[in-house]
């Protein structure tokens, strides 16, 4: 059996924090997912965090359902707008796809990575965080530190801020909470 590199636990956890941020579904949304993030928790010493989301799993009458209504109102489509919408110029420029959404996707090119045409849009959190996972994979360090310094860093705080500000669920401050640690920790110290 092959032994896991550091970069392959970075890239693993890229990816569960995309994952975590997709809408909430049945398909993912599954017991091995929530003793994955019990795990991760429990490895960074968030024993507070995983209680909070335990507790609304075992007070919920449908917990899918409620992340939905959750990940609607604070990234989709809340009323009278949205929370927290997960694109990085809605922070860096007061719009939506803006001049910063097309240098990500140029950037992203540059690499040799694109989008299918059905994606969302390149500034989106999801990407940024499939991306990285990506560079990590590919042992990019350096691509990793200057996309998070270049493109990531800039807006993401702005964005953690509001969504735990804005969140009525402890799923949602948790995981941005996860992410916030975790780019922190790559910037700061690589993998």
């Amino acid at each position: 059996m092959p032994k896991s590199s550091p970069t392959d636990h970075v890239a693993t956890i890229y990816r569960f924090c995309a994952q975590s941020m997709q809408y909430p579904d049945a398909d993912w949304c599954t017991e091995q997912y929530f003793e994955t993030l019990y795990l991760l928790l429990d490895t960074l010493g968030g024993i507070k965090e995983k209680e909070l989301i335990q507790e609304a799993i075992a007070a919920s009458h449908d917990f899918i359902e409620e992340l939905q209504i959750e990940h609607t109102r604070l990234f989709i489509n809340g009323f009278p707008h949205v929370a927290a919408p997960p694109y990085g110029s809605v922070y860096l420029e007061k719009t939506l796809r803006g001049k910063y959404s097309d240098e990500i996707l140029l950037h992203y090119r540059s690499l040799g990575y694109d989008l299918t045409p059905d994606a969302d849009l390149p500034d989106s959190l999801v990407h940024q965080l499939e991306f990285l996972s990506f560079l990590a994979e590919d042992q990019n360090f350096e691509g990793e530190k200057e996309f998070l310094s270049r493109f990531f860093l800039p807006w993401f705080p702005l964005f953690a801020a509001r969504t735990k500000e804005e969140a009525e669920h402890p799923f949602y401050q948790v995981i941005i909470s996860l992410i916030d640690f975790f780019t922190k920790e790559e910037e700061e110290y690589g993998v």
